[in-house]
């Protein structure tokens, strides 16, 4: 029998196949509190603070940026159509964690560590969405140059749903999330206990998050490229890391009961995407996407997530008692290969009455007859001064003139044209959006003319995609276009790439909702 030190000295934080797995068990976040009541509507304050925190139980304490000191942060629990107020506070040091570069938009200032909230996936006015440009200093000392409110509002106009909520400064978003900034926000939704789905302590939020650490336990960020950009630091082209953790666990484990459960997962990782697969095969039922429910559930075995993805499922394991079950990444083998694991060990406390419903809510169908505009929308790469890439949408950089306005009202179709050679998840604020189609065009021409010569018929979105999305995935050498609503909320948004190092450097644009004209 190995005593607590002995177990400790063989692990290197560095080398991830020296951290045994499955020591931990899964954290559920905590769920947070309002402080008071104003104007009958509930109010938060939440703060970011620079804490020491236990990726797992036989490594050293890591220092890392959480909000009210947690990773992940507080769930926010609300009802749909439900308006609270929320007050972010920034309590952190004056010295960023992980290297800046400077010669990113906004990072040459004096002030190194910016923050500025987004809920991804809401609904909401342009001055609660956490504009890039928005952000503030501790206690708002210095401010962005869009910045014009300390206390956001969202009013959740927006069905049940499993967001999450997130750091957006400009320039270092990759760097704030990856130090610890992200939480859960759940809207929940009274057609839910209608259906009876699995609920209270059986469901369940899993935020999947890839990390590396140095030697003694400290987080690990790339300072510069390979080989060295003759900046230093310098931005990476993206950031893989070496363990996963899951809900601030690595490689944790969690004891079920023989019943069903609901599992809310979010791959919350810079860059890595992917497909989940329980180790014994069974299948299991997605039952929503990124903006709620689906119209009726779909029996998988796999399940791929692209960055800032979400998905719920509904696992049984009513069948499966003593078992252990590994939830699996056929996207990797060896430690990336492996997420977490599922004992089927507790008891049965009580009759499991939840159901897996034939049927979730009405289909809300958007087809392309509906649009009344189409945007023909790139996304290239180039290289800039230091021989360094830089990804773009639309050949354009973030500071260049808006030219995405859509009308309240009105139905777009954006078409994705990927002329890199690797697939973006695309997210667009204030909107959920359907998939239509993904369809195979010839880049060469396009680049020669600017014509899309399709060279194939349309693909059908994948059967876990067909819901309401707001991320998605803009496969290489595709046209990927996606039809939605502006119902309301004129204002200053974005759209961008969800890879953290690609929205940083500079695949992120401005876009202006504004009003019909008359």
């Amino acid at each position: 029998m190995h005593t607590l030190d002995q177990v400790t000295d063989k692990i290197d934080p560095s080398n991830p196949d020296t951290i045994p797995k499955f020591v931990d068990e899964l954290p559920i976040p905590s769920v947070a509190r309002p402080s008071k009541v104003i104007r009958g509507k509930s109010y938060y304050e939440i703060d970011m603070r620079q804490v020491q925190h236990k990726f797992h139980k036989f490594m050293p304490s890591t220092t890392i940026w959480g909000y009210n000191g947690l990773q992940p942060g507080p769930t926010i629990k609300v009802k749909r159509n439900e308006t609270i107020y929320v007050k972010w506070k920034n309590q952190l040091p004056a010295k960023h964690l992980l290297p800046i570069d400077r010669t990113l938009h906004g990072s040459a200032g004096p002030h190194d560590v910016r923050t500025v909230v987004h809920v991804h996936g809401a609904n909401v006015d342009w001055e609660s969405d956490g504009y890039p440009e928005a952000w503030f200093t501790k206690n708002f000392a210095a401010t962005g140059p869009n910045f014009l409110r300390k206390v956001y509002e969202y009013t959740n106009r927006q069905m049940g749903a499993t967001l999450w909520y997130h750091d957006h400064a400009i320039g270092i978003t990759r760097l704030n999330v990856y130090a610890g900034l992200a939480g859960f926000y759940l809207i929940q939704d009274p057609v839910e206990k209608r259906l009876k789905l699995p609920s209270s302590r059986y469901d369940i939020p899993i935020m999947i998050q890839d990390r590396s650490f140095n030697a003694d336990g400290s987080l690990f960020y790339p300072e510069n490229t390979d080989p060295p950009a003759p900046v230093n630091p310098s931005v990476q082209p993206f950031f893989n890391g070496n363990t996963i953790a899951v809900n601030g666990k690595l490689w944790p484990r969690l004891k079920v009961e023989p019943r069903k459960y609901r599992f809310r997962i979010l791959n919350a990782s810079n860059t890595n995407g992917y497909t989940l697969r329980l180790g014994d095969g069974r299948t299991f039922y997605q039952i929503a996407t990124d903006g709620g429910l689906i119209e009726k559930p779909v029996e998988l075995d796999t399940l791929p997530l692209f960055p800032a993805e979400r998905s719920e499922i509904i696992v049984d394991f009513s069948k499966h008692k003593g078992k252990k079950i590994i939830l699996q990444n056929t996207n990797e083998e060896g430690n990336l290969g492996v997420i977490m694991r599922f004992d089927v060990v507790l008891p049965l406390s009580q009759k499991d009455t939840s159901r897996i419903p034939a049927t979730l809510v009405p289909e809300q169908p958007l087809e392309e007859k509906m649009a009344d505009k189409t945007r023909l929308l790139t996304l290239n790469g180039t290289q800039d001064e230091y021989g360094r890439p830089l990804l773009l949408l639309d050949h354009r950089m973030w500071h260049d003139p808006v030219t995405e306005k859509p009308e309240i009202g009105t139905t777009e179709i954006w078409k994705f044209i990927n002329e890199t050679t690797f697939p973006h998840p695309m997210h667009i604020h204030l909107i959920q959006f359907k998939v239509l189609h993904r369809r195979p065009f010839d880049l060469e021409r396009f680049q020669q003319d600017g014509y899309i010569q399709y060279t194939g018929p349309p693909i059908e979105p994948e059967v876990y995609e067909r819901g309401w999305k707001d991320t998605v995935r803009a496969d290489d050498g595709m046209v990927t276009s996606v039809i939605m609503k502006f119902t309301e909320n004129p204002g200053l948004y974005v759209w961008h790439c969800h890879i953290l190092e690609h929205e940083d450097y500079d695949m992120m644009r401005p876009m202006t909702v504004v009003k019909k004209r008359k």
